[in-house]
């Protein structure tokens, strides 16, 4: 398959990271770019995309110097903008076509570009660093290239990019999702952790828990552990491992073939990059540290026999001074961490220890793993076959008669109704409500509720062309989504249906009366 094959099928899609601060000089202009997709299109259409772009930002600036553009909605596309840091700019652009399955929800595509840059930071520090590391600009070229097409993998069905659309209304991304846990289970979790803080000698580490997909127990800031728990979600929970994709994707047709599709991209695009941008990945051959880790490509991590995860990203092959053993970077602190991994049928359990504290590397990493082994194991079995038995499966949140999503935003916290669940809804239902999060959005944003402002109440209620109830409430940072298939004709139904919900599953926390 060649290349102009992909990009045929892609084209409606542009995704491109730029810096401000380069390439400033005639003749330079190919320098601000770090990243472009599809990677063969023409330079010359590259450099037209990103200076609109730029244009756009310069122009929105005289009008909000304080506050970033966000969407820049067009007759023919759209351009979305997340400035991922100071003066350098992720940039999307989505054309409107006929296409079915091609409606989106503006904020739903800017969580995705915070998404990617989030995880990238996580593995790679700052473009920023990266760039005063390297100024020529190939280091970070080469590691965004291949990060943020790892990424990509997971939207890719057969030949085509499908990001999130309207059936996807009912997620949310950057938000983690809880278990809920008894009381004799949550103080046997809180043994477990302590008994795990205790292997690290006197330093300061750090732990999260996962059962199945769902966070039971984190000491991380909150950002850090929402960029943790979506890459456990995405590369190392149990369905990750079993069916070697995200569990974001793990519904979705076509994912084998899709990422036979993603290594033909990324060896044809890699050309292309190398041929123009001057960058070299060294994994193929050449010096060992400017060695480029992949943590975002599928099927590299496996259990081994004492319960540990592993993975070869990281061996950059003999003789390497890098580490072998994982390694993030935490946002809230800025140390360096090496990752540790354990698993236990559906229990996910994760150990950061800083890399400053184990002079020795990998055998110090080794001591821990065993003081882990030998000082925690009874209790890991202990902890996951309380909560096997309190486990109500993958329905186990669902509330016959509504499709539902929660969201905390004091806590990044949401809930939703099963996948599987949501399936069952009509097409007509899921484009009305991501209209209805659409008009939400736009409110947030005009009020500037994403600050400490989450005083005003928001309710709306729409009649689907199905004649289905699509409803939102909005209260003191929290928000509830739900759509009603199968309801009575009046308003009045709706709304106690609403108001029964927010009492019986939501402490009262939606409702108005």
């Amino acid at each position: 398959m060649g290349l102009s094959s992909v990009s045929t099928v892609t084209e409606a899609i542009k995704f491109c990271i730029f810096d401000l601060r380069r390439g400033q000089n005639e003749g330079q202009e190919l320098d601000k770019i770090l990243f472009f997709f599809p990677a063969d299109l023409p330079f010359s259409t590259q450099l037209s995309v990103i200076g609109l772009s730029e244009g756009l930002i310069t122009f929105t600036r005289i009008f909000s110097p304080e506050a970033a553009c966000e969407v820049i909605e067009a007759e023919g596309h759209s351009h979305v903008f997340h400035e991922a840091e100071q003066d350098i700019w992720m940039v999307m652009v989505v054309e409107r076509c006929k296409e079915s399955e091609a409606i989106w929800r503006i904020d739903a595509l800017r969580r995705v570009l915070k998404e990617v840059h989030s995880l990238f930071v996580m593995f790679h520090g700052s473009i920023r660093a990266l760039l005063d590391k390297e100024p020529s600009g190939g280091l970070v070229r080469s590691h965004l290239y291949s990060f943020v097409m790892d990424y990509l993998s997971d939207f890719l069905i057969g030949k085509k990019l499908q990001l999130p659309n309207f059936r996807d209304s009912l997620k949310e991304r950057g938000t983690v999702q809880m278990l809920t846990v008894g009381r004799e289970a949550a103080i046997e979790v809180q043994s477990l952790v302590t008994v795990l803080e205790s292997c690290a000698g006197n330093a300061k580490c750090y732990s999260m828990i996962l059962f199945q997909d769902l966070l039971v127990s984190t000491t991380l800031s909150p950002e850090d552990t929402i960029n943790l728990f979506t890459y456990t979600v995405l590369r190392l929970s149990p369905r990750a491992l079993s069916c070697g994709m995200s569990s974001w994707t793990h519904l979705r047709k076509g994912n084998a073939s899709s990422q036979a599709e993603t290594g033909s991209i990324s060896a044809h695009s890699g050309a292309v990059l190398d041929q123009f941008y001057h960058s070299r990945d060294a994994s193929s051959g050449g010096d060992c540290s400017n060695y480029i880790a992949r943590p975002l490509q599928h099927g590299k991590w496996t259990k081994g026999k004492d319960g540990f995860l592993v993975t070869d990203i990281w061996n950059a092959g003999p003789g390497s001074s890098i580490s072998t053993t994982p390694t993030i970077w935490l946002h809230q602190t800025e140390e360096r961490m090496y990752l540790c991994a354990f698993q236990h049928r559906n229990l996910t359990l994760l150990f950061l220890i800083p890399v400053s504290s184990i002079p020795n590397r990998e055998q110090g990493v080794s001591i821990v793993k065993q003081q882990i082994l030998e000082n925690a194991s009874l209790k890991i079995l202990k902890v996951e076959e309380k909560l096997s038995k309190g486990w109500g499966g993958e329905n186990a949140y669902h509330v016959s008669g509504y499709r539902y999503l929660i969201l905390d935003g004091d806590r990044n916290v949401s809930r939703a109704s099963p996948p599987a669940k949501v399936a069952t809804l009509t097409k007509d239902s899921l484009v009305a409500l991501t209209k209805l999060r659409g008009e939400v959005d736009s409110e947030k944003s005009r009020a500037k509720w994403d600050g400490l402002n989450h005083d005003k109440d928001l309710e709306i209620c729409i009649r689907a062309k199905n004649n289905a109830w699509v409803i939102a409430r909005v209260t003191r940072a929290k928000e509830l989504y739900m759509v009603l298939e199968k309801a009575n004709e009046t308003l009045l139904y709706a709304s106690d249906a609403t108001e029964n919900f927010s009492n019986r599953y939501c402490n009262g926390a939606f409702s108005f009366n």
